[in-house]
This record gives structure tokens, C-alpha cells and sequence, in this order.
């Protein structure tokens, strides 16, 4: 699941064989049908129009052509699940470089033959072979894009998996089909499901791979703290590579750390990390980022946040949904760090400080005063905006009290109950 504007070429082998587990569905697939679907990112269309009809072709992806032509008559499983994404402006040329009767036809002679499998498997003393037909069946039709069926197949084959490692994997596999459609439905109950297993006696490595996945998930919701807990947790250890690459998880852990993590944090989890020095010389936007942050490089650093609006959060199938949320956040983030230092200061200055014109900060800064996030005021008489500190002592006196109340207030309720 890429990241950022980048699509991978669909892989031949349907996966990593380093990974242990296949990289089915081909995520880098559904990123480029996001990208042909954002009519913004039409400079990065062609690329991903090649990537998509490879991977339709390799694949033979019946089911899921049907459905970016438009044709297919599954149904997301959730209210809380997009709709299935057509490419009406692309129909014309997915028709000519794909045809839909061939690989309709390819799709139904390979399903007699693995349904042949699992019959032939059927028999006692056969568990293991039944086992392996029903996988297979799951894997080919998640493969090529029937999200119901595959699902239900995946369900049929753990309904007969011995083993807590084994179980895991195929939920780790409903997982990727749920990424693979967006269908946060399949994706949720497979994580909890993955979790209890893990609890149960699940290995080191399956462990980090869930957090990859249960992490990723979260970010797909907005809970960009646990989210990026838990993908930076993994991040010296990151193996799931039938999940994204490498480098796209860095840059991920990257983009979520700048907003999550304080100063002393990002310099030791994100900026100083081995596996982010070596993708940040190919990602200059995010390194900048990241330094300009910790370094208090605030006209860089505004620069930096726009760069990355572009290139990384409106490319991210991950992200998109996110990018105002992301970019307000960081703005707060950036004023909040430099104000602390100050009892007051001149909007001439932080206007200098930030290279952004007086009026936007005026304007900005009052949205953020007035909403409670921000611990300032602005005299627009002479032009000041004045920090105010909050008084813990006060806060932790006026706490104790509440506590203090509440807690006399139980105990006048119970001693009436047992008088």
C-alpha cells in the first residue's frame, strides 16, 4: 500500500518470498486506481494507468476490471465502506488494452480447476490437502479481485487450519483484501481477530506484522497517535513488506512522527534513525520536514508542510482524507513551539519567522486562540500576540477538589446503602 505518489509494479510472483506471506492482493494495484480516480493528480495518471493494466493483465483480474468498468455488481459489505471505484475516463482504454471476455474466461476455467482440488481433497485423512485446495482457492480469488467470494473462501480454509502461526497468516491475508478495498468492515474484525490469536501464543515476527497492519488501519481513521505508536515501534524491525515497502514505511513513520512526536523524540526515533537517513536523500520534501521542526526553521518548515501536502498526503490513498486535518494540526504544532518561548511577540516577527504574511497569521492564529487550542491573544492595536501560561498549581488544586468532592460524594452514597 504505497504511500506516496510512487506506484509499484505488480509483482509477478504475487509476493516477497523473504516476506513468508504473498503479497496478494497486489496493493500497489489499488494506489494506482486511486490515483487514476483524483483528477488533481493527472500529472502522475499515465504511470498509473500502465501499473494498473500490468497488473489487470499479469493477474488476469477479472472481477476487478468489471468493477472499474463499471460492470461489476458487488456491493461494499458496509455502510461505513466507499463504494467501488469506476474509472468511467479510463474505460475506453482499460477495453482496448484488456479484454474483458478473455480474462472472464481465463478467471472461470482456473476456478473449475481449483474447485476440482478441493473436491478431489475431500476425503478422510485429507485434512492437510483440503487445507491447502481451500487456501489456494482463497488466494487466487482475492487475487484477482472478487473481494465477497475471497473473503468467504479465506473464512471455509481457517474454518479447517490447525496452528495459531497459520491462523494468523490467513488473517493477516483478510486484512490485505480488506486494505486492498478499502473496506474497513473486513479489516477491523480481522485485526481484533489477529489480536486475540497473538495473545494466545502468536510468534515475535506475526506480532510486528500485525502492528504494521493494526497501525496502518489507524491512520486510514485519523488516530495518528496510536497509529504512529505503533508503526514507529516497528520500525527497526519492519518485515511486512507484503504490506508496502520499505521505504514507503519508512516515509509513512516519517510523516506521522513530525506531527506526534516532541522535539526530543523526533530527533532520536525519526531523524536520527538508520532506516530513515537512508530513504530521506530520496525524499528531500519529508526530510526537510522532520529538520526544519526540530531546528525551529519555521519559514523552511512551512515550505516543507506545503511540499509534502502535494507530493505525499493528496497521493496517499492512506492519508488523502486526512490532509487538511494533518496540515492544520502541524501549523498548530509549529506556532505552539515557537510561542512557548516568548511571553509576546510581534506579528511582524513571527511573520518574518514563518515567511507568511501578517494578515494569514492574524487570521490563523485567532482561529486556533478562539477554538481553545492555542494559549495566546493578539493585540491588534499594537500589533502583539501575548503567551499565556497556565497555572498548574491552580489546575492540580482545582483537580484535587473535583477528586476530593467526588469521592466524599460516593462515600455518602454507599454509607446510606449499607445503613
Amino acid at each position: 500500500m504505497a504511500s506516496t505518489s510512487q506506484t509499484s509494479k505488480p509483482a509477478a510472483d504475487g509476493g516477497d518470498p523473504d516476506s513468508g506471506l504473498p503479497a496478494v492482493p497486489d496493493l500497489a494495484l489499488a494506489q494506482a486506481t486511486f490515483v487514476l480516480s483524483q483528477a488533481h493528480l493527472h500529472s502522475i495518471h499515465g504511470e498509473a494507468l500502465r501499473t494498473l493494466t500490468e497488473g489487470i493483465k499479469l493477474h488476469a483480474m477479472g472481477p476487478y476490471l468489471s468493477q472499474l468498468l463499471g460492470e461489476s455488481s458487488e456491493s461494499s459489505s458496509s455502510s461505513t465502506t466507499p463504494a467501488p471505484i469506476s474509472l468511467p475516463a479510463y474505460a475506453s482504454q482499460l477495453r482496448q488494452a484488456v479484454s474483458l471476455e478473455e480474462v472472464q474466461k481465463a478467471n472461470k476455467e482456473e476456478r473449475e480447476k481449483l474447485q476440482a482440488k478441493v473436491d478431489e481433497a475431500l476425503v478422510p485423512g485429507a485434512e492437510l490437502e483440503v487445507v491447502d485446495a481451500l487456501k489456494a482457492k482463497a488466494l487466487y480469488l482475492a487475487q484477482i479481485g472478487n473481494k465477497t467470494e475471497a473473503n468467504e473462501a479465506y473464512e471455509a480454509a481457517y474454518a479447517k487450519t490447525a496452528g495459531i502461526g497459520s491462523k494468523i497468516d490467513m488473517r493477516l491475508a483478510m486484512i490485505r483484501l480488506g486494505f486492498f478495498h478499502s473496506d474497513h468492515k473486513i479489516i477491523k474484525a480481522n485485526i481484533d481477530k489477529a489480536k486475540a490469536l497473538v495473545d494466545e501464543g502468536g510468534d515475535w515476527d506475526r506480532r510486528n506484522r500485525l502492528k504494521a497492519y493494526e497501525g496502518t488501519h489507524l491512520l486510514m481513521l485519523r488516530d495518528f497517535k496510536t497509529g504512529g505508536q505503533l508503526l514507529i515501534d516497528t520500525l527497526s524491525t519492519f518485515g511486512a513488506v507484503e504490506l508496502m515497502s520499505l521505504d514507503d514505511f519508512v516515509r509513512l513513520c516519517i510523516i506521522v512522527g513530525v506531527l506526534t512526536l516532541d522535539r526530543k523524540d523526533l530527533k532520536k526515533k525519526i531523524i536520527d534513525a538508520p532506516e530513515v537517513i537512508q530513504v530521506l536523500p530520496e525524499s528531500p520534501h519529508l526530510r526537510y520536514l522532520a529538520s526544519s521542526l526540530h531546528d525551529c526553521d519555521y519559514a523552511q518548515f512551512f515550505q516543507s508542510l506545503a511540499d509534502v501536502e502535494q507530493h505525499h498526503l493528496k497521493t496517499s490513498r492512506i492519508l488523502y482524507l486526512h490532509t487538511r486535518y494533518y496540515v492544520r494540526e502541524l501549523r498548530l504544532k509549529a506556532y505552539a513551539q515557537l510561542l512557548e518561548s516568548y511571553r509576546s511577540v510581534t506579528l511582524q516577527n513571527l511573520s518574518k519567522a514563518f515567511n507568511l504574511s501578517e494578515d494569514f497569521l492574524d487570521a490563523d492564529l485567532a482561529r486556533y486562540i478562539a477554538a481553545g487550542r492555542l494559549r495566546a491573544s493578539i493585540d491588534k492595536v499594537n500589533g502583539v500576540v501575548e503567551t499565556t501560561r497556565s497555572d498548574t498549581k491552580n489546575a492540580h488544586y482545582e483537580a484535587a477538589l473535583k477528586q476530593g468532592d467526588s469521592l466524599l460524594n460516593g462515600l455518602q452514597k454507599l454509607s446510606r446503602v449499607l445503613g
